[in-house]
């Protein structure tokens, strides 16, 4: 086996890794039984903190300090997280977790469509098929929770989504790393969060959960996330964020006995197979072109 597929290999290994852990994230904070405010800041604070311990171990062990936060382009994307965690969690508590999953998929569009306007980046037509299914599996969630009485947490979930898509597009753009000042983030909805927990009391019942996704669940899954990167192509890594999308809905459904609605089933499932069908078309476009770039400047 060549050291090309034992790459591979590992890649697929490491995001997989990743992308289960992450579906951790929202069952664990449920099961914090906190409300919203003193939730989001019990674990931003453990998030900031374990980020910190990373990048002091990695900068002892590499010699290498990384940039924390690189210039006021650094700054701007660390807002943009921030404002993202922030809205986020007032989502989890403010519709279910299927409306949530599924609407968060939807930053593929958004991003798609951002890096068209500012990027000059065009999606191609598949995309453009993609966005459009996708655009009907999210009015389906979104009319169902005008019925239940979520809209109001389905359109915060739908904007948590446009502002990480935006976050992306800007990271993209400066063309720098801004995985430490995604982390820096975490300090916005810190203080937010602070400041309404002095207002109305701190109130977790069992923050021991909270204090593990904090620390441990969503740091080692965007830790393996990003890493990914450098084995598999990004197509490959963005269908492992599926795994969110399809199995946290299972294990809420599991634990809290909160089963989707049957307009939420419909419109994920179109969502998701939506995804699948794009990201598997861009993986074989993708080998297609490595081919053929490999047929063209032979070794």
């Amino acid at each position: 086996m060549s050291q090309l597929e034992l790459d591979h290999r590992k890649g697929l290994l490491i995001t997989g890794i990743g992308g289960l852990v992450l579906t951790a994230d929202i069952p664990l904070l449920r099961l914090g039984q906190g409300e919203t405010w003193s939730t989001l800041f019990l674990r931003s604070v453990t998030t900031f903190v374990a980020a910190f311990l990373i990048w002091a171990v990695w900068s002892l062990a590499t010699g290498k300090k990384p940039k924390i936060v690189p210039g006021r382009i650094g700054l701007v994307v660390a807002a943009l997280y921030g404002l993202t965690s922030i809205t986020f969690m007032i989502a989890v508590y403010n519709t279910k977790t299927a409306n949530l999953v599924f609407i968060l998929a939807f930053n593929t569009v958004f991003s798609a469509l951002l890096s068209w306007i500012f990027l000059k980046e065009r999606p191609k037509t598949v995309t453009f098929i993609a966005m459009f299914f996708m655009l009907i599996g999210v009015g389906i969630i979104v009319r169902e929770g005008l019925s239940s009485g979520h809209v109001f947490g389905d359109l915060v979930a739908l904007l948590s989504t446009f502002i990480l898509s935006t976050a992306i597009t800007v990271s993209r753009a400066s063309g720098k790393d801004m995985g430490f000042a995604a982390i820096v983030g975490t300090a916005l909805p810190m203080l937010v969060a602070a400041y309404m927990v002095s207002q109305n009391g701190y109130a977790v019942a069992v923050p021991g959960w909270v204090i593990f996704n904090g620390a441990v669940v969503t740091t080692l899954a965007f830790l393996c996330l990003a890493t990914g990167p450098k084995f598999i192509s990004g197509p490959e890594v963005a269908m492992f964020y599926l795994l969110e999308t399809v199995l946290t809905p299972i294990w809420v459904w599991m634990i809290f006995s909160e089963r989707p609605s049957d307009p939420t089933l419909a419109g994920g499932l179109i969502i998701i197979t939506a995804l699948v069908c794009h990201s598997l078309w861009q993986m074989y476009h993708a080998r297609r072109m490595a081919r053929m770039t490999a047929l063209r400047h032979p070794v």
